[in-house]
């Protein structure tokens, strides 16, 4: 070993010693902390995650910056203030004409039917004018923070979602006295209503304190309608347990089906009821199928970092299903994050000549960051920054952070919506199994999240060929294995065009799909299920490169559910039907330990 080479592992035996010694302390080890952190360094830690606490985890200098670059070039474009006062006038003048003639409607030519003003009741006077004066209202604060010239385009689009939130904040529908159908409610209840909104809200809150309830029988639960696929718990470590389901069919193709699900929510998405199992519908059709159930992390998992989360996570369990079949190959599933951390795994097993994989698979999962959606709103270094922070206290990102960060990317439906509905009108939304397992989250270890927001998000190392796994650097291009790869129309956390990147990042036949719905009830998109349709088409790895656009043009919708064409296209990939193997091996490292669901999955 060189010089160089003992220095830097002495240097890393330090800090890693030091951490052990030192888990009382509210610190979290970061790869930019090269040096000790001091008492000065501690204080500033200190005071960031109380502002972090203070925000709700929002960097505020990323707004302050923000609205400085779109405030100054607005101040020096005449013609764009003009065009503001001109529209604002034209705005004014069409509130007034409304007002004074009784039967306006409340739509414009200009404005997109909103779900919000749909009903009966917002189509009369005067909440049909209120309306209406809103969605202008919008529409021109979105003018005024767009199309400013010389302002960045982060900026400008950071501006325009908080502009949308604020004037969302004060829509006539989130008023008792200015919403048609909270009134009509009152008046034929009573005002009942209210009193069951009342209700509800003493229950919420009561809740989010974490006060201690008596619960009844609750209408979906883990293990008794939720994730009831027959299988066991053969592996288990200090990061997964993995599942191997029981066959249900006679004979099974060799190749197992090894899923990754996203860390940041429990597994048995994949599992949800027994109509619309993913896993349930691959063990059907003749697959032996292997699912990660992480571990929800605590303080004490503070330094689970990347590497632990590949090598515990995917490589443990690609080893045990292996083992278990007794098969060269398998067939490798990522869903979201778990998409992400397979893709680092799959192009570091082929760097490095590992060749068990059969094929890839990612659903709705980005290997490149640069178009990520809503969430690059708020991803940059001050932010990042700010959540490592936040995060050195406790050790970990609470799920209640990341609810709350969800929830403002929708909050027409996820804030306002719920709000009116349980508060106004006193109703509770009617439970589902996706609803269920939505509110089942999990926590993030600091060291995993700060190193996947600042080499994933924050500098796209994966897709610029930069991501290090053990210290060597990975490409996307090695891995040539048949990919097949699912977009969602309407995914806000991973959307289509940026997982579509796919086509030109690898070297190797893809089959793309892109399904209606979103991020995650496009992928739980079982047959049968109505109103459900999706594109589909091979690229072969010589074949020419079409932009997303192109692609859409190309392909046409058919209805129905993609699972079945991914069963075909599994099928075709797969050696012949053989007796499937036993659940677990007969002794040692894979013997089955318990019953799926396992554990790990009820950890809260």
């Amino acid at each position: 070993m060189s010089d160089q080479k003992k220095m830097h592992k002495s240097e890393a035996d330090q800090t890693i010693l030091h951490f052990k010694k030192s888990k009382s302390v509210d610190l979290v080890s970061t790869p930019e902390m090269a040096n000790p952190e001091t008492l000065h360094d501690r204080l500033d830690r200190i005071a960031h995650a109380g502002v972090a606490s203070a925000t709700s985890g929002l960097a505020p200098s990323v707004l302050a910056e923000a609205w400085l670059d779109w405030a100054t070039h607005l101040a020096v474009s005449p013609g764009k203030q003009l065009r503001l006062m001109e529209q604002a006038l034209q705005n004014t003048q069409a509130f007034w004409a409304a007002s004074l003639g009784a039967g306006a409607s409340n739509t414009s030519p200009d404005m997109a039917p909103d779900r919000r003003f749909a009903s009966e009741g917002w189509q009369k006077y005067p909440f049909s004018v209120w309306s209406q004066a809103h969605q202008q209202s919008w529409q021109w604060w979105q003018d005024a923070m767009t199309d400013v010239h010389g302002v960045t385009p982060e900026h400008e689009n950071l501006m325009a979602f908080v502009a949308g939130l604020i004037i969302d904040k004060n829509a006539p529908s989130n008023f008792a006295l200015t919403n048609p159908d909270v009134i009509s409610a009152t008046i034929s209840e009573s005002g009942q209503n209210l009193v069951r909104g009342a209700k509800n809200l003493a229950e919420d809150l009561i809740a989010k304190t974490g006060a201690v309830q008596q619960k009844g029988p609750q209408p979906f639960e883990v293990g008794v309608n939720l994730a009831t696929a027959p299988g066991k718990v053969v592996f288990r470590n200090d990061l997964i347990e993995l599942i191997q389901y029981a066959p249900v069919t006679g004979t099974v193709h060799p190749e197992p089906i090894l899923i990754v699900p996203a860390w940041i929510m429990k597994y048995y998405i994949l599992d949800l009821s027994s109509h619309n199992s993913l896993v349930r519908f691959l063990v059907s059709k003749g697959f032996t199928v292997f699912i990660v159930s992480w571990k929800n992390p605590d303080a004490d998992d503070r330094n689970l970092g990347m590497k632990d989360y590949r090598k515990l996570g995917v490589m443990d369990a690609m080893d045990a299903a292996l083992a278990i079949t007794k098969s060269p190959k398998l067939h490798a599933v990522g869903y979201c994050l778990g998409g992400t951390l397979l893709s680092i795994a799959a192009a570091a097993m082929a760097r490095d000549g590992d060749a068990r994989l059969a094929s890839a698979t990612f659903l709705a999962a980005q290997v490149d960051f640069s178009e990520a959606g809503p969430l690059r709103l708020f991803i940059n270094d001050s932010q990042v920054t700010l959540i490592e922070d936040m995060m050195a206290g406790k050790g970990y990102l609470s799920s209640d952070q990341m609810a709350g960060a969800f929830a403002l990317l929708r909050s027409r439906d996820l804030i306002w919506a719920p709000a009116i509905r349980d508060y106004f009108l006193g109703e509770r939304g009617e439970s589902f199994d996706l609803m269920a397992w939505n509110a089942d989250a999990t926590r993030m270890p600091a060291r995993m999240h700060s190193e996947y927001l600042r080499k994933l998000y924050l500098d796209n190392d994966l897709a610029a060929g930069r991501y290090r796994v053990d210290e060597k650097a990975i490409a996307i291009s090695d891995i040539r294995v048949p990919i097949f790869a699912v977009g969602t129309v309407d995914d806000h956390v991973a959307p289509w065009q940026s997982v579509y990147k796919l086509h030109i990042l690898t070297d190797t036949d893809v089959t793309f799909v892109l399904t209606s719905g979103g991020h995650n009830a496009g992928i739980v998109s079982e047959p049968g299920h109505k109103g459900r349709e999706f594109r589909i088409s091979d690229t072969a790895a010589d074949a020419a490169y079409a932009d997303p656009e192109d692609w859409l043009a190309r392909n046409a919708a058919k209805s129905g559910s993609w699972w079945i064409d991914f069963v075909s296209w599994l099928v075709a990939r797969s050696g012949e039907l053989a007796a499937p193997p036993q659940l677990g091996a007969q002794s040692g490292a894979y013997k089955a330990l318990c019953d799926a669901p396992g554990s790990y999955v009820m950890q809260q």
